[in-house]
């Protein structure tokens, strides 16, 4: 009677152990929509709070990131030569292939030589024009775009359902870890329960 009362001790510790976890868990997501239970209203915890964790990281983005240092990576001379295969790839392509089915007559004036000296000048162009475009071009985009608006906005509209599946994804094992975790150390404290209970009677 009591090794089965004991027992059965111990089984209870280390099912509410685990049991609490996949509850925490559980209360994560859901109820994703508020419902009220004997007068408490209950919504999980990322619902809940969706639109002030969006709010957050809106704020997070227009603190830590500024156009101004985006600005300063694509007009790098660095960025220009990490594209200069790319564009001189399509000046040639331009050059020997487009240029002559518009203007036939120049394929008898235009040899390898002077594609090659109009390439080199394209180039050298392209290379001066280069970042004072890209920092219009960033210089416009911060006008038109709200990052940490569109972030916000993002966010707050992204399926509760999604963001479970993908968590669910990355961190099915480490979830299961920490229910077998709770459930071993009910198993241990029921353990030592049953021990003091022994010790007392």
């Amino acid at each position: 009677m009591h090794l089965a009362h004991n027992i059965l001790t111990v089984f209870l510790f280390s099912f509410t152990g685990w049991l609490t976890t996949w509850l925490i868990i559980k209360l994560l997501f859901h109820p994703r929509k508020q419902v009220n239970i004997l007068g408490l209203q209950l919504q999980g915890i990322l619902p809940k709070n969706q639109q002030a964790i969006a709010e957050k990281l809106g704020s997070l983005v227009n603190k830590e990131f500024t156009f101004s240092s985006l600005q300063e990576k694509v007009t790098d001379p660095r960025s220009f030569e990490k594209l200069k295969p790319e564009i001189e790839k399509h000046i040639d392509i331009f050059l020997r292939e487009k240029l002559k089915d518009s203007f036939p007559m120049l394929s008898m004036f235009i040899g390898d030589k002077t594609i090659n000296q109009l390439k080199a000048a394209f180039l050298m162009e392209l290379e001066t024009l280069f970042p004072i475009l890209m920092k219009s071009y960033m210089g416009n985009l911060e006008q038109e775009i709200d990052l940490g608006k569109t972030i916000t906005d993002k966010v707050a509209g992204f399926s509760m359902e999604k963001l479970e599946d993908i968590l669910e994804q990355f961190t099915k094992k480490q979830f299961r870890y920490l229910q077998l975790t709770s459930a071993l150390i009910g198993l241990i404290i029921g353990l030592a329960y049953v021990f003091i209970d022994i010790l007392l009677h």
